[in-house]
């Protein structure tokens, strides 16, 4: 279904949890939130569609209190659809200094057969994700880049396959380039599915009595991958110590839900 620019901008603002009221002002300037911009690896799942579950629905339980999440990520948009959309000049229409935009494209940047959502890795894959990182640094907000989870995939010998070609690296190539944080997921989610193994990693994807899908996940998979992305915000120093917790912590999947589509 296609949006008008401006049911995207109120979809957006709709998506900016509210972390403050009678608080104050100090609070809010306290107050920072992560938003991200992806695809349905990430995206907030609703009740029709459990137990799938996008990895953003599960950040949120390793992060502290004064770091909100704003998931913005949608089923089946590219890095390109989504600036098309309007859907990044929603965020930017509300992103604040100290804010974070954590940018996660490139399953359906492939689709080649697609124009409205094909780019190609290194010329118009890059020139899309610097709209967004550009459009982050003029709002005073900080972009992170994050290779593309991978695919459950294995060869005839058990060994996990990557399934981005070149994406991944032109990305890596474009955050060295624009000195922007890289969190490498595509490679951290391919060593975890190869330490797990064929059969189990069927336990993290959505794979039901009627289905066998190796590219969403179920709560146990998104919240694998919220933890990588945790970690990594971490490790390269865009969050601090306090801003994270539960790094190492066992998380209930009873803390995942998904909402009515009717309440949206």
């Amino acid at each position: 279904m296609s949006l008008t620019r401006r049911q995207v901008t109120v979809a957006a603002v709709a998506a900016v949890p509210v972390a403050f009221s009678a608080a104050g002002t100090a609070q809010a300037k306290e107050q920072r939130t992560l938003y991200i911009a992806g695809d349905s690896t990430a995206a907030q799942k609703y009740s029709d569609a459990a137990p799938e579950t996008g990895w953003g629905m599960a950040l949120p339980f390793f992060l502290r209190k004064g770091l909100a999440v704003a998931n913005h990520a949608v089923n089946g948009r590219s890095s390109k659809s989504f600036v098309d959309e309007g859907r990044l000049d929603a965020i930017l229409s509300v992103i604040r200094p100290r804010d974070l935009l954590l940018i996660q494209f490139a399953h359906n940047d492939e689709k080649s057969a697609d124009p409205t959502r094909y780019t190609e890795p290194w010329t118009t894959y890059q020139d899309y994700l610097r709209l967004y990182i550009d459009g982050v640094r003029a709002k005073g907000a900080r972009p992170v880049l994050a290779t593309p989870v991978e695919r459950r995939k294995f060869d005839a010998n058990g060994n996990a396959v990557p399934t981005h070609s070149e994406y991944p690296a032109a990305m890596r190539a474009l955050a060295e380039e624009e000195g922007v944080a890289l969190l490498d997921i595509q490679a951290l989610s391919l060593a975890l599915w190869q330490q797990l193994g064929v059969e189990e990693t069927k336990k993290y994807f959505n794979w039901t009595a009627t289905e066998q899908d190796n590219t969403h996940f179920n709560p146990p998979g998104a919240i694998a991958i919220a933890r990588l992305v945790a970690r990594e915000l971490l490790r390269h120093r865009v969050l601090a110590h306090r801003d994270v917790c539960r790094l190492d912590a066992e998380i209930p999947e009873s803390w995942i839900t998904w909402p009515s589509p009717a309440a949206v």
